[in-house]
C-alpha cells in the first residue's frame, strides 16, 4: 500500500488550508494510499537551536513531537504539504517543522544516508493566500528545498491566491476538485 501523509501547516484548524488537504487527501485515499494527518498546530515543536548535534548522528537531540514525524518522513511514499501565505512564505508551525529537518539534512549530505531507502517519493504543495497579487515564490522554494534534502520528487502544487476567510475555499469553483485530483495523481505515480 502507497503511504500518503498530510502535513497541515495552518494554525486555523477547519479553515482552507485544512479543507485544500482533505480534499487531496480523499483523492489519494480513492486512488488507494494509506493516508496519514498531521496537525503542526497540535503539536508542540521547538525550533531547531542549530546546536549541529546532529551532524555526527543524523538525529536531533531534542525531544519533542518531532519524533514522530521523522518516522513518517522517512517511511512515507507521498507526501502532500499545505500551508496558507503569511507575509510571502509558509506559517511558523510549519516553518519550524522544515527547520527541524536540519538532521534529516545531515544524515542525507554528512553521512551519506539515503531517505526512504532509495525508492521513489513524491509530494506535493498547497497553498492558498487572500491577494489576488499574491507571491507563493518564497513558500515554494522552501517545499522544494525540504523535498530535496528528504529524498521526495517535487510533483505537484495547487496555488490559489484570493482565498479571503474562513472557509471560502469551498466555493472556489475547481479548487477542492483540483486538490483531490492531484492526491490521486501522487498516489499513482509511486504505485
Amino acid at each position: 500500500m502507497v503511504r500518503v501523509v498530510g502535513i497541515m501547516g495552518s494554525p486555523r484548524i477547519g479553515g482552507n488550508t485544512d479543507l485544500l488537504l482533505d480534499a487531496a487527501l480523499e483523492g489519494a485515499r480513492v486512488a488507494g494510499g494509506d493516508i496519514e494527518k498531521v496537525v503542526l498546530a497540535k503539536l508542540e515543536v521547538r525550533g531547531c537551536r542549530e546546536c549541529e548535534r546532529c551532524f555526527p548522528t543524523g538525529r536531533c537531540v531534542l525531544r519533542d513531537d518531532m519524533r514522530p514525524i521523522y518516522k513518517l518522513l522517512e517511511e512515507l511514499d507521498v507526501i502532500v504539504i499545505a500551508s496558507p501565505i503569511f507575509f510571502s512564505g509558509l506559517t511558523a508551525q510549519l516553518k519550524m517543522m522544515v527547520d527541524r529537518c536540519q538532521c534529516l539534512w545531515a544524515g542525507k549530505y554528512l553521512l551519506g544516508k539515503p531517505i526512504g531507502g532509495g525508492r521513489k517519493r513524491v509530494g506535493a504543495f498547497l497553498s492558498v493566500g487572500g491577494r489576488d497579487d499574491l507571491s507563493f515564490k518564497g513558500a515554494v522554494s522552501v517545499v522544494k528545498s525540504l523535498f530535496l534534502s528528504i529524498d521526495v520528487d517535487y510533483a505537484g502544487e495547487l496555488l490559489i491566491p484570493g482565498i479571503e476567510g474562513k472557509g471560502a475555499v469551498s466555493k472556489h469553483p475547481t479548487a477542492l476538485k483540483e486538490a483531490q485530483e492531484l492526491g490521486a495523481k501522487l498516489v499513482e505515480m509511486v504505485k
